[in-house]
């Protein structure tokens, strides 16, 4: 069925939850996880939801308002327009002022839908016109805001821990730089870049606009990071898809630490029991083309061997036969691999890679390879602009992937 019959049905989530008497609903990744409906609907009929309270959500939701608030909260935020735009002579005065280029975002987005990069102001009438039919589609709010874009910055998030008794400690951080259209693919912990000193001055911001909105449950406060200074980007309501690379180099776990959060439970660590041992890395494995602008590509497994062996954990949900549906993401599972160094991280990853076999769909796992052989990667000169920046000589890479791989079958 259609993501609106079944995850995204909050009537019919709250009447299986009342039928099978579950006390607390845990809302998973994203979608209702960052609804504030949703969580109405929950403390309406008496279930817990494991997260946030709705009105954090809702806050938190809106870019506009989530950047005024860390602004209060005494958190750099990047330079931009305090509330939405909506007339073109004036967005085209702020971006001058701003100065080019700037990029256009829906308000109420996420998962890097409705963002628009412009360089000049021949382009920005377009892209506010677009971004707002899309937040429209998309989110129910076509409220569109403009600040100015970092064109090789990092993204570097630190993970918190907040319980309702007034403790916050950040989890340390991740390093998400390699995306595509502003969604992640391969994520790192900790940065390849950080040091003790950046990382308690990061943290101690993370928390400090934890702290400021009241927040509860496990959530993420991400940042652009760009010539040795840092942007609050956005807060994630929720845990994320990238946490299992944080518990393994901090030998946490942070769902169990979420529902004992829910629970009204104190949490089970304090800021000086977190301590960065290794280095972990997370490819996240889609059912798409990345060799086609990373286009879907549903349909049937009719193979399928996963990894193992030290240092590799693997969280999916497909097997042998298996469809992949055209309704949903397209990701099929998260493969992480954890190193004593980053060096032994990135060769556990490329071993389990090589042993994971996916057939009948194509899948990004080329693309996962391709990068861990490039050298800027190896490295570690990351930006979130890596894959256009690498782009031919990636492809290039996966097409010598893809022939060995058909070579070694």
């Amino acid at each position: 069925p259609s993501p609106a019959k079944s995850y995204l049905n909050i009537e019919k989530i709250i009447d299986i939850a009342l039928e099978s008497g579950a006390d607390a609903i845990h809302p998973g990744y994203g979608f209702l996880a960052e609804n504030p409906k949703f969580g109405e609907a929950c403390e309406k009929n008496g279930i817990k939801l494991i997260g946030p309270t709705g009105d954090v959500i809702h806050q938190m939701g809106d870019k506009i308002t989530s950047k005024a608030l860390m602004k209060k909260a005494g958190v750099p935020v990047i330079e931009g327009t305090p509330e939405g735009v909506s007339d073109i002579e004036e967005a085209k005065e702020i971006a001058r002022q701003i100065g080019y280029p700037v990029i256009v975002k829906a308000s109420a987005g996420g998962g890097g839908i409705g963002m628009r990069a412009v360089y000049e102001e021949d382009e920005l009438v377009r892209a506010i016109e677009s971004t707002q039919s899309v937040a429209s589609t998309n989110f129910g709010d076509s409220t569109v805001f403009i600040e100015k874009y970092l064109e090789k910055p990092r993204h570097i998030e630190f993970q918190l821990l907040a319980d309702e008794h007034g403790n916050v400690i950040h989890v340390a951080d991740r390093e998400c730089s390699i995306q595509r259209r502003h969604q992640k693919l391969l994520e790192e912990a900790p940065s390849p870049i950080m040091t003790e000193e950046l990382r308690a001055e990061m943290g101690a911001s993370a928390v400090k606009a934890a702290e400021y909105i009241g927040y509860t449950s496990a959530g993420t406060v991400e940042f652009l990071y760009d010539n040795g200074q840092y942007y609050f980007l956005e807060m994630n309501t929720r845990i994320q898809v990238e946490h299992p690379i944080t518990e393994l180099v901090t030998n946490t776990d942070l769902i169990k630490e979420q529902i004992k959060i829910a629970n009204g439970d104190e949490l089970s660590y304090e800021q000086k029991d977190i301590q960065v041992s290794g280095h972990a890395i997370e490819c996240r494995i889609n059912a798409e083309d990345p060799l086609n602008d990373f286009a879907p590509n549903p349909g049937k497994i009719t193979g399928y061997r996963s990894p193992g062996g030290p240092g590799v954990r693997l969280d999916s949900g497909v097997y042998m036969n298996y469809t992949i549906p055209t309704f949903y993401d397209s990701m099929i599972s998260k493969l992480v691999t954890w190193g004593r160094t980053r060096d032994d991280s990135i060769a556990r990853m490329k071993r389990a890679l090589s042993e994971y076999i996916i057939l009948g769909v194509k899948t990004t796992i080329p693309f996962h390879k391709a990068i861990l052989r490039n050298p800027n990667f190896i490295s570690g000169d990351l930006n979130t602009h890596f894959i256009d920046q690498y782009k031919n000589g990636i492809e290039s890479e996966m097409v010598n992937v893809i022939a060995e791989d058909l070579e070694n079958v």
